[in-house]
């Protein structure tokens, strides 16, 4: 299996264009749908072991590197799903999940990166982030939420934001999770076709599901404007929700592996505790 999906998946330079990308498209999976189980499985077992040497790191003090996976897309595009069958697959402790709703009070009393900054996620930490700072350029945007010139501000802002995360020893990954609007008409009625799903389904998503094209636009301006060198966008193709699941805990491990970390050394003497623990 091909360790760059990275490359593959990365948004090139210049406008985009969504509605030239495949939902359905499996990019980098070169076995069959059939083969997915055993392959995330074997993601697993490397993901928690990278993620146990970053979790080490940050417990000792040695590193002050983390994790930040960042997922963005329209509803029932799976962000839920990546939390529960990717992130499911390494140790909580070492996880901290944040979900972003509609902001407090409070929080609208301060510029929308605040929130944001709050929940980053802390050294040896991988976080999490159920939508995020973009939906500040996205339903802000769509719905007028803010004026042209304050949403024009907010695309440096959150540049300047990422770079200055990705400077203090953060590695970012931003994942789109692209669906089409048949997918996401499938997917509602699967949760109204079901009692065990209905809980899922919210009223408003279609009120939001009525301003498809003017998300899709939004999407596309901030996809464009906010993939960086340090912060690129990467475009995963989630129709195939067996594939979306693979690609993203792909993603992970790719950018684990980037970090290159050994185990943190021993800051005592390995064998006068050896000689210790034996006459204890």
């Amino acid at each position: 299996m091909a360790k760059t999906l990275r490359k593959a998946l990365a948004l090139p330079p210049g406008p985009v264009d969504l509605s030239s990308y495949e939902s359905d498209a499996t990019t980098g999976f070169d076995e069959s749908k059939d083969d997915a189980p055993e392959l995330m499985e074997e993601l697993g077992e490397e993901l928690a072991g990278l993620q146990e040497r970053l979790f080490a790191h940050g417990q000792s003090g040695t590193s002050s590197k983390s994790v930040l996976l960042l997922l963005q897309g329209m509803d029932t595009s799976g962000k839920g799903g990546i939390i529960e069958h990717v992130v499911g697959l390494v140790d909580p402790r070492g996880v901290h999940i944040t979900s972003f709703k509609k902001p407090t009070s409070e929080e609208l009393s301060h510029d929308f990166l605040w929130r944001i900054e709050k929940a980053l996620p802390g050294p040896g930490i991988i976080g999490i982030f159920d939508r995020s700072h973009y939906e500040d350029v996205l339903i802000g945007r769509v719905r007028k939420l803010a004026d042209d010139k304050d949403i024009e501000r907010r695309y440096g802002a959150i540049n300047d934001f990422e770079d200055a995360y990705v400077e203090g020893g953060g590695t970012i990954i931003k994942c789109f999770l692209h669906i089409s609007a048949d997918d996401q008409k499938e997917r509602l009625q699967a949760r109204l076709g079901d009692p065990a799903k209905y809980w899922k389904y919210n009223p408003g998503d279609l009120d939001e599901r009525a301003l498809w094209p003017e998300y899709q636009k939004a999407y596309e301006i901030a996809l464009e404007r906010c993939s960086t060198e340090r912060a690129p966008w990467f475009l995963v193709p989630s129709g195939r929700k067996w594939y979306r699941n693979w690609a993203v805990a792909q993603l992970l491990l790719e950018h684990l592996e980037s970090l290159d970390l050994e185990w943190p050394k021993a800051d005592f003497d390995v064998e006068t505790e050896k000689k210790r623990l034996a006459t204890s």
